[in-house]
């Protein structure tokens, strides 16, 4: 993929379609030590041991509607290409988290891209399920959690197009706020 936030809504969509209720989406970022940690954790079905094994093989998917499945080889490849790593926790019940590790000093960096609109989308797709975004740059954070929008929302729909602007708006202003560089 082009930019790293399309692995994050890929893998996000995955945590919707395994039913989750609560989907945590965490971009940390430390400049001196070039590293860049982009985590998905979610509530749902979770995986079996061997799924789990056999889910970077691009020629192993669980969808009915294809025989591929390159969202998380591909995301895997992205960060160890990088220098990086990549890992994938699951238990049946407990849910699934992801986690790739990038070199953001390696020639073979894929750029992070707009996480936020990939976030804001989400958010507005999936009224029912409470995400979690964290963005972090050197210590200094971003926590934006949907439920709490409902509620000050009080019954307006996330998907409203006046609501969907001010999120997008909201989302990027404090994830630039956090991203840029200290004086």
């Amino acid at each position: 993929m082009r930019e790293l936030s399309l692995n994050i809504l890929d893998v996000a969509q995955n945590s919707v379609s395994a039913g989750a209720t609560r989907i945590e989406i965490d971009v940390l970022q430390d400049t001196a030590a070039h590293t860049l940690l982009i985590q998905i954790a979610d509530n749902g079905r979770g995986m079996d041991e061997e799924t789990v094994r056999r889910l970077p093989d691009p020629f192993y998917t669980t969808r009915t509607t294809r025989k591929v499945g390159m969202g998380v080889p591909l995301f895997k490849m992205a960060a160890e290409m990088t220098g990086g790593s990549f890992d994938i926790q699951s238990a049946v019940g407990a849910g699934t988290t992801v986690t790739a590790v990038f070199r953001t000093d390696s020639v073979d960096f894929t750029p992070l891209g707009d996480v936020e609109s990939s976030v804001c989308a989400l958010v507005t797709m999936n009224e029912q399920i409470d995400f979690v975004y964290t963005r972090r740059v050197d210590g200094r954070e971003f926590v934006f959690a949907s439920a709490e929008i409902r509620e000050m929302l009080d019954g307006v729909p996330l998907n409203e197009p006046a609501v969907m602007t001010w999120l997008a708006e909201y989302l990027a202003e404090h994830a630039a706020a956090v991203a840029a560089p200290q004086k």
